[in-house]
């Protein structure tokens, strides 16, 4: 839930004119910025801003299409969930390094930051189980069907 609305509200924030965005939802991004000594936000170092971008253009409709493929049953979520987990996880990496390479990071930021993490390798791993409870098909065909001899 946190990507679905942090994201748009929240992170955009760093790659689009503050005006653009009501007075309380820049309150909240400073707040934040303030009590978890998020020096990134603050920073705004390229590379962070270039992770924003990948998180707003490619990321976030992937949760958007998770979301959907989850409540439709959709027989592609599992290859959405692979490609979500595999950009976040990249994307984790490089953030993850430069928090603890830096040494400027509080063990509160960390916390916020690394459950992403383990959302990107769970997704990941959801994306490699196949469907489960359902018979594999090929087109319209079962995958192994047999054909009826009488």
């Amino acid at each position: 839930m946190a990507m679905l609305v942090a994201g748009p509200l929240i992170d955009a924030q760093l790659v689009l004119p503050e005006a653009t965005f009501p007075e309380v939802l820049v309150r909240l991004k400073q707040q934040y910025a303030e009590e978890y000594q998020d020096y990134l936000m603050v920073e705004k170092p390229h590379f962070f801003v270039a992770l924003v971008w990948l998180e707003l253009i490619f990321q976030w409709p992937l949760v958007l299409l998770n979301i959907y493929g989850i409540l439709a049953s959709k027989h592609w979520f599992h290859t959405t969930c692979l490609i979500y987990g595999a950009s976040v996880i990249t994307a984790m990496t490089a953030l993850l390094g430069e928090l603890m390479g830096s040494q400027k990071a509080s063990d509160k930021l960390l916390t916020v930051y690394s459950p992403f993490m383990g959302l990107g390798v769970l997704a990941f791993l959801r994306g490699l189980v196949p469907n489960s409870g359902k018979a594999q098909t090929i087109g319209k065909r079962p995958a192994m069907a047999r054909e009826k001899r009488a």
